[in-house]
């Protein structure tokens, strides 16, 4: 039987750090769906499918897997709607710091409630990512700062052009 878990997030922009969960999610299930999730009210810096062309390429680049071992999806409404929609049994999260795991034990109880059949599974950020969020690479990138370290060349590439 094939596991699916599935890894939900803004990743606007992708990260080195968001990557690191990725690889480690490979290693838990046969299938990773990664879900971005795509608010209204919200205005990200990339687009839904701008988001979603630079996951499958730095992907593409990072890791050898099979196509259709990891999927790039859009969700709107409760993550653990999305996670049955696409067959996942698990949910995976990152985890940096303590504030990062008070936050996520609160929404893993609230998940478990809404979807006991659901497991969440808490990965911790490997060392040299645990201070890699997307807001900071954001701002630097904005000042013109060096973000190369945090994120993948192809999104760097973006954010350069992004903020000409």
């Amino acid at each position: 039987m094939e596991r699916t878990a599935l890894y939900a997030g803004s990743f606007d922009p992708l990260t080195n750090g968001h990557l690191d969960i990725i690889e480690q999610g490979l290693g838990l299930a046969d299938r990773l769906v990664v879900a971005i999730g795509v608010h209204p009210g919200k205005r990200p810096l990339f687009s839904f499918d701008e988001r979603a062309e630079l996951i499958q390429v730095a992907v593409k680049e990072r890791f050898s897997v099979e196509d259709g071992t990891i999927s790039v999806i859009s969700f709107d409404g409760l993550v653990v709607d999305a996670a049955r929609e696409n067959g996942a049994t698990v949910m995976i999260r990152g985890l940096r710091n303590a504030t990062d795991f008070d936050y996520e034990m609160q929404m893993a109880g609230m998940n478990a409630a809404m979807a006991p059949d659901i497991r969440t599974v808490f990965l911790p950020a490997r060392t040299g990512s645990e201070h890699i969020t997307a807001t900071l690479v954001r701002q630097i990138s904005s000042m013109r700062g060096d973000i190369s370290s945090f994120v993948p060349v192809n999104v760097a590439r973006a954010l350069a052009k992004h903020h000409l």
